[in-house]
Parts: C-alpha cells; sequence; structure tokens
C-alpha cells in the first residue's frame, strides 16, 4: 500500500525463507505456557488483562490525512485509523471494507454497497463520504502526492481534473443513494477493487475538515471509521491511538491502546525491544546484528515477502542526468550482488526490473547486460562517459540524497565506493536529510540522484510501472518517454487480456532499461521482531498490510 516510499532501510524483494511463527519450548513449571526465546511465559488460550502495544513505525509522519502523503509510514497509522471501500485480511487478500459487495458487467461501470457503519462523531458512513474524498483527491487544490491515483484506475476525468481542465464535479463517481456508489472508468480495470485498499482512496470526513481545516488531523479532531482513533500526538516521538467503540466490527477487536513510537536507529529499536519497551520492531533490522538475531531470539525474527523495491532515483530535469550515457554508466557500475549477498544478506534480491518478480500478472525481463562481468561493465561504462565528456581531468561530480538511516547511509557509501573505485573520475557527495525534508527535496527536484523505494498499492504491476508515467504525480524524477508512455496506455485497452497486458509491462521493463530511467538495486523482505505474544501477526502478507484489530496480546 500502498504503494509508497519507505523510509526503512531494508528494501527488498520477495523471499521464500518465511520463518515460523510458533513458540520456542516448553515451561516445565506451567503445563499451559510455552516460554519463548524473550524469555515470556506465554499461557495457552489465555489473554492479558492489559490489551496494549507499542509498535516502532522508524519515522515520524509527514502528516495523518491520506491525501497528503505518500509513505509507509503515515500509511502504518492511517490504516488503522480509516477503512475505504476495500481492505484486507491478515495474509494481504483483498476483503469487503466499507463496501460489503461490488459488481461490474463490464469492468467499465462498478456498483458499491456501503454497509451499515458509522464515524467515531456518530454520523453514518454514506456513499457520498467517498465521493467528496475522492474529489478532494484530484483537486489541484489539495496538491495531492497521490493526485493522478484514479487517473491510473482510468476514473473518468480524472486527470482532466488534475490538468485544471474540468471541475471536480465531473469525477466519474457518483453516489445513487446514501448506499450505493458507483465509479465510472474510461478503460476496463478488471482490478479495480483490489486497488481501492490504498491511503489515498481511504474517505475522510467532510464535516471535520469543514469545522477544523488543516488541523482536523489534531487528537480531539480526527474523525475515524476504522477500529482506533487518534488520542495524542507528541511529535518525534510517540502518537497513541485508542479503541473506537463506533467501529462497525468493533466487537472482534481486542487490542484497546496501540502506541505507535519515530525512531529510525535500527540499533536503537532493537535495543528497546530487547528492554521490553517495544513489542514490534520496524521492519528493517541492522544487517550486521541479523545472524546474531536468529540465533538469540528464533522465531520471534518474522521475515515476511514485500513487494517493494529498493532504487537511486536520477533527476531527469538536469544535467548531467538528462544524458542516458551518463546515466547507464553509473547502473552499470553499481555492485547489486555485493549488496544484496553482502551488505544486507537478508533475502533480498538483485533488482533487474522495477516490478518485483513475485507479483501477480508480470513476465520477468532480464537485461542483456546481466550476463556481462564486472570488467565488461566497468569497459563499457567508462567509454560512455569519455562520449558524455567525462574523465579524469573533467571528473563527474554530483551529490547522493537518502533519508535518514543507518541502512540507507551504508549503502550510500557502498555506492559511493562502488563509483570511485570502479570509474576513478566520480566524486560522490553524500547528503542526509529527515524524512518530511527528504519528500520534499524530491517532489521538488532540487536533488541529483536520490535513493527510492517504491511498495506495492495492489498486487499488479501497474502499481510500480505506473510511476513511470510522464504525468504521474510520483514521478519525481520527471522521467519522460513517449514510448513507454504508450505501452502503458495500451494495457488497460477493452480488447486487451491478461497476457497481452504482461507483454506489454515487459517492453515497459525493457525501456526503462534501455533508457536507465533509474539504478533499480534490490527487492525487498520485511525482517522485523514481533514478540511471542502477540498473536495473529502474519507473516504471510506481501503487501505488508498489517492492522492491529486483528491482533491479541497474550497473557504472558
Amino acid at each position: 500500500m500502498n504503494a509508497k516510499f519507505a523510509p526503512s532501510a531494508l528494501l527488498v524483494s520477495l523471499s521464500l525463507a518465511l520463518f515460523g511463527c510458533g513458540d520456542n519450548g516448553s515451561n516445565a513449571n506451567t503445563p499451559n505456557a510455552n516460554t519463548s526465546a524473550d524469555g515470556a511465559s506465554v499461557v495457552a488460550g489465555e489473554l492479558a488483562d492489559t490489551q496494549e502495544i507499542t509498535i516502532n513505525n522508524a519515522a515520524e509522519p509527514e502528516s495523518l490525512d491520506p491525501h497528503k502523503i505518500a509513505g509507509l509510514p503515515e500509511s502504518n497509522i492511517i490504516r488503522q485509523l480509516l477503512v475505504g471501500l476495500t481492505s484486507t485480511d491478515a495474509d494481504g487478500n483483498t476483503v469487503a471494507g466499507m463496501a460489503q459487495s461490488w459488481e461490474s458487467t463490464d469492468n467499465k461501470v462498478w456498483t458499491f454497497k456501503i454497509r451499515d457503519a458509522k464515524w467515531s462523531n456518530g454520523d453514518p458512513v454514506t456513499a457520498q463520504d467517498f465521493v467528496y474524498s475522492f474529489r478532494r483527491l484530484v483537486n489541484p487544490n489539495t496538491a495531492s502526492p497521490y493526485a493522478t491515483y484514479l487517473s491510473g484506475l482510468k476514473v473518468v476525468n480524472a486527470q482532466e481534473i488534475v490538468d485544471g481542465k474540468a471541475g471536480v464535479e465531473t469525477l466519474g463517481v457518483r453516489a445513487v443513494d446514501d448506499k450505493t456508489l458507483e465509479i465510472s472508468l474510461s478503460e476496463p480495470v478488471p482490478y479495480l477493487p483490489d486497488t481501492l485498499i490504498h491511503t489515498a482512496v481511504k474517505p475522510v470526513n467532510q464535516k471535520a475538515i469543514e469545522q477544523h481545516g488543516d488541523k482536523w488531523t489534531a487528537p480531539g479532531n480526527y474523525v475515524v471509521n476504522g477500529a482506533y482513533n487518534l488520542k495524542d500526538w507528541q511529535v518525534n516521538e510517540r502518537i497513541v491511538l485508542e479503541r473506537n467503540t463506533s467501529y462497525y466490527d468493533d466487537a472482534n477487536t481486542t487490542i484497546n491502546t496501540v502506541t505507535i513510537l519515530a525512531i529510525p536507529s535500527e540499533v536503537t529499536d532493537v535495543t528497546r525491544y530487547k528492554a521490553g519497551e517495544i513489542d514490534l520492531t520496524s521492519d528493517s533490522l541492522p544487517s550486521e546484528q541479523f545472524k546474531q538475531l536468529q540465533a538469540e531470539l528464533g522465531d520471534q525474527v518474522k521475515i515476511q515477502p514485500k513487494l517493494c523495491t529498493y532504487y537511486y532515483e536520477f533527476n531527469h530535469t538536469k544535467a548531467p542526468f538528462d544524458d542516458v550515457r551518463v546515466r547507464k554508466a553509473l547502473s552499470l557500475t553499481l555492485d547489486r550482488e555485493i549488496v544484496t549477498n553482502n551488505i544486507l544478506a537478508q533475502g533480498q534480491t538483485v533488482a533487474y526490473q522495477y516490478t518485483p518478480n513475485a507479483i501477480a500478472g508480470m513476465i520477468d525481463y532480464e537485461p542483456d547486460w546481466r550476463a556481462w562481468d564486472k570488467a565488461k561493465r566497468i569497459e563499457e561504462a567508462k567509454k560512455l562517459l569519455n562520449e558524455a565528456g567525462f574523465n579524469e581531468s573533467n571528473p563527474l561530480k554530483f551529490e547522493l540524497l537518502y533519508n535518514t538511516s543507518e541502512s540507507h547511509k551504508k549503502l550510500a557509501v557502498a555506492a559511493a565506493s562502488f563509483w570511485k573505485d570502479s570509474l576513478g573520475f566520480v566524486e560522490v557527495s553524500l547528503n542526509n536529510q529527515e524524512w518530511k525534508t527528504y519528500l520534499e527535496t524530491r517532489r521538488t527536484q532540487k536533488h541529483q540522484v536520490s535513493r527510492g523505494g517504491w511498495c506495492a498499492d495492489y498486487n499488479e504491476a501497474s502499481t510500480f510501472l505506473n510511476t513511470f508515467v510522464s504525468t504521474d504525480s510520483n514521478n519525481y524524477g520527471k522521467y519522460n518517454s513517449p514510448e513507454f508512455d504508450r505501452l502503458m496506455n495500451g494495457t488497460l485497452g477493452g480488447d486487451v487480456t491478461a497476457e497481452q497486458r504482461a507483454q506489454l509491462y515487459r517492453q515497459a521493463e525493457a525501456v526503462l532499461d534501455k533508457d536507465s530511467a533509474t539504478i533499480f538495486v534490490y527487492h525487498y523482505v520485511s525482517p522485523r521482531l514481533v514478540k511471542s505474544y502477540v498473536l495473529g501477526y502474519s507473516s504471510n502478507d506481501p503487501q505488508n498490510t498489517w492492522q492491529v484489530k486483528d491482533w491479541k496480546i497474550a497473557k504472558h
């Protein structure tokens, strides 16, 4: 979900090495208890009297307005507060959310039936809430980082509204009545319900926004339709959520209080976990501690698949990165195998294409240069840079931006070293910025090269490839290829089969490789520590859309 940028460091592809969720051993003094590696005696079948949990989220959220954010830290929190038309179960499968059912005869006009549910202020959730929210998303005055999300889904007039060529009232979304929402598309999108789990298309409460303006996201002002409400927000320290008794499925919610921390340091995260101050770490463990953590904590170390890609993004609007020769040279000489096998070594895989290999409906693309040895890659890279005018007397100098994190720093240092050692006349300065500043720098093209990460908004290749369409609001590097746009526009024609669509996606990946649009580094896995007494946590969700409402705290 969530397509988004992930501030956590260890972004990687899908690993099949899933670890079990059981406890280690038994406690002879307590017949009905298991003693886990953390020393906690978990009493079988009994829940703790106090149902509270503390989670590290790795970064201070940019906002808790779903139309103002583009990152994983924000989505992790908003997912507990707001429920969209569809949602996910513990394993990441699409399930009913505010829509209890949906149908379409042509994959172009979709009808959603809204369930009986209430906002936390007592108002009923209606189809009009979604009309208001979708219009707010595409409204240029909102300036949402995800403004083009509905455009990518071919919602009628979405792109025209984003471009300021049509009014928001023309958007192809209407309330037939209070409990019936109709979404009209210009092209068939058979996977539309799967895309509606995303943060950007969650509903917001119109009354709260009109009453409080930009302060509607403050504690006391935030109106939710999800399992939890916003109780407290101490900037750069913690956010506290409390159970929302107005939630339609509150009877099946158990945990009462959720404390979410903003600790960017993986080492500090692990230290506080071991001290019993954190129940779930962020999904970024220190690589140098990983093997020891596995040996020490056993199956508290959870590794799950994750539909995410780590990359280094070029700013195509500025020299020298408007030159494909420069981009190709740097891509060829970044040693991805060393990154995955030696630096990270947690199951990540080299990214030879943008889209993770395990995503649904994809035929993998493999570049010709994958078969080249290191010497040939370096030879070709030097030739390209020389042709572009760079050599010992005129070295290539640029700044590499990354958001604050030990792991991002480690990889940035490694990348600079690869380029210097291989090419000699490349000088890289490193610039780390805090999450919110880093995002703004990229959005306004004030960077030269930047670390980036993208995670799936839904399980289909377009969630990745759409971000390189020239008009997409998440195209921060401003890559612009008419050939690529044409291929992506062709994927949703009414007579396009799933097999043809997969071939078009593969061709689009080939164009990205030909243009060296970005340096795709690796596909993620999601490693984190989870206390043995947290019941219901699943390691099977490749989109990592965890929801605290699905968990319970065992007696321990």
